[in-house]
């Protein structure tokens, strides 16, 4: 007990004459002792450890079990120098709360927007299941295709582990380069969530519970009927250049840091379910607020039945090291896309540049685009079918389903039927497609939908042949062609051969 209330003495310069001052005292000493979450204590947390956070890290538990207390305590008897709150006594406010105590948080406030444009960003996903490749990060690349879209370059997308000098070291670095800083992962309640503590070392602030947020996370808890776990403390911390961002689907609030040069840090949750909507609904408005981007057009052309060495080859080296508008291409799972990236340039609009540049590849390569964007095959064929007021039903012999994998979501599907390759061969009568046009009418008139689709594969030296029929209220229509590789991947080829058939009989 001395020793916390020379604490609270040294480091609150409080006056522990008056049991009120002493019971705040303890408060801020073992707030202290607790990496600083009580607010107030300044500049004496850093004697307490390796940096302001040395304690936390080595003792998390016994972190989490004084940091009870001491919020205990600042509840019953307040801060210095503030008056207890009417209704919820000592409830001090820690800078820029933004959680309401039992409903839905609010968003951070708005600041003044700084001088500084936003117009460079990097990503910085963090997390040791990253980088030893448990898990693969996807919200980098759906937080680059939005920044991008609203004229915000990215200029790099690192992955981090669960250490907080080298999320400090990247974090400094990639602040020295960019306006924006967005870090994903590391906001969780465990003592190897890091990425609060090393966005406070590089601001130079200490964290501190605010207790807004943590009413907010207690009362997830209660209406569980549960017990409040000590560990989930930390998730209500804050730094006074922080602003919360709510989390409508789990229990990490984010961060909206704003820097005295304008730049700014963004840390958001490692859960693509919570992050995504934390993104959308709370920090794309912000940036919005500030100005960040500027005029761009991002288009994206899907082309199937061509190669992307083949794509890159006629659309030529010229088109394709132009600066403005960027024009790349990328080889997907189920298409090749040839991305359209452009900027106003010599008094034209983005749009007008992004417009030439297409031109340009329908010209060469038109007759191989089956969609825009990033729709996929279900939605493709849905939006055609649906043009039509048709149903479909399908049969695959030899893809193992991938067929029906890559329809996954079709509403206008009615059934989908999958025979194993080594089944009874179908009968045929000599002519090409015969089998696989009865197989579509069969599967058409059992299920009455409107369209049948048959397709079916055979191996073709080390390639895949593939086999398709379609029978439509408009007409019939069977084809061979060849999936590049065999196996699994040629199967996968062999199911978007079969969607492309279907889509260019639909499009007569």
């Amino acid at each position: 007990m001395r020793a916390q209330e020379a604490n609270g003495r040294v480091l609150g310069g409080l006056d522990l004459r008056d049991q009120a001052g002493r019971l705040r005292g303890v408060a801020t000493g073992v707030a202290v002792a607790a990496t600083g979450l009580a607010g107030g204590i300044g500049r004496g947390a850093l004697a307490l450890g390796s940096g302001p956070f040395g304690i936390q890290r080595s003792s998390s538990a016994i972190v989490a079990r004084a940091s009870l207390e001491a919020v205990a305590i600042l509840r019953a008897v307040g801060r210095p120098g503030q008056p207890p709150v009417p209704g919820r006594a000592g409830a001090a406010r820690a800078p820029r709360s933004t959680l309401a105590p039992m409903d839905e948080p609010a968003p951070a406030p708005a600041v003044p927007a700084p001088g500084r444009a936003i117009s460079v960003a990097e990503l910085l996903a963090i997390g040791t299941e990253l980088t030893v490749g448990e898990t693969t990060d996807t919200n980098s690349g759906e937080l680059a295709r939005s920044l991008v879209g609203r004229g915000i370059g990215v200029a790099r997308v690192t992955a981090l582990p669960d250490h907080q000098p080298t999320v400090v070291g990247a974090l400094r670095d990639a602040l020295a380069r960019a306006d924006l800083v967005v870090c994903t992962g590391g906001l969780g309640p465990t003592p190897d969530d890091l990425t609060r503590e090393a966005a406070a070392e590089v601001c130079g602030e200490v964290p501190a519970v605010d207790p807004a947020t943590l009413a907010w996370l207690e009362a997830m808890w209660a209406r569980r009927n549960q017990p409040f776990p000590a560990t989930n403390i930390k998730q209500a911390w804050t730094i006074p250049s922080a602003g919360a961002l709510p989390n409508r689907h789990g229990t990490a609030p984010g961060w909206w840091v704003d820097r005295p040069d304008g730049r700014v840090i963004v840390l958001l949750p490692g859960p693509p379910r919570e992050m995504g909507p934390m993104w959308r609904d709370f920090v794309l408005p912000r940036l919005a607020e500030r100005g960040a981007g500027g005029e761009s057009e991002v288009r994206t052309l899907r082309l199937t039945g061509i190669g992307e060495s083949q794509v890159a080859e006629r659309l030529g080296e010229a088109l394709l090291r132009r600066t403005n508008p960027i024009v790349a291409t990328y080889a997907r799972r189920e298409a090749v896309d040839i991305r359209i990236s452009a900027r106003p340039e010599a008094g034209r609009s983005a749009a007008a540049v992004a417009d030439a540049a297409e031109a340009t590849v329908l010209s060469i390569l038109g007759e191989h685009v089956w969609a825009r964007g990033d729709t996929s095959w279900a939605d493709a064929l849905g939006g055609a079918l649906a043009a039509r007021g048709w149903s479909l039903a399908t049969s695959e012999r030899g893809s193992g389903g991938a067929l029906v994998a890559l329809l996954r979501g079709l509403a206008a599907l009615r059934r989908a039927e999958v025979v194993a390759a080594d089944a009874e061969p179908p009968r045929t009568d000599g002519y090409a497609g015969e089998s696989e046009l009865r197989e579509a009418e069969r599967i058409r008139a059992s299920s009455g939908a409107d369209v049948g689709l048959a397709i079916r594969t055979e191996p073709d030296g080390r390639d895949t042949a593939v086999h398709v029929g379609v029978v439509a209220p408009t007409g019939r229509h069977a084809e061979r062609r060849v999936a590049f590789q065999g196996g699994a991947q040629g199967a996968d080829r062999a199911a978007i051969a079969g969607a492309a058939v279907l889509q260019a009989f639909l499009r007569r």
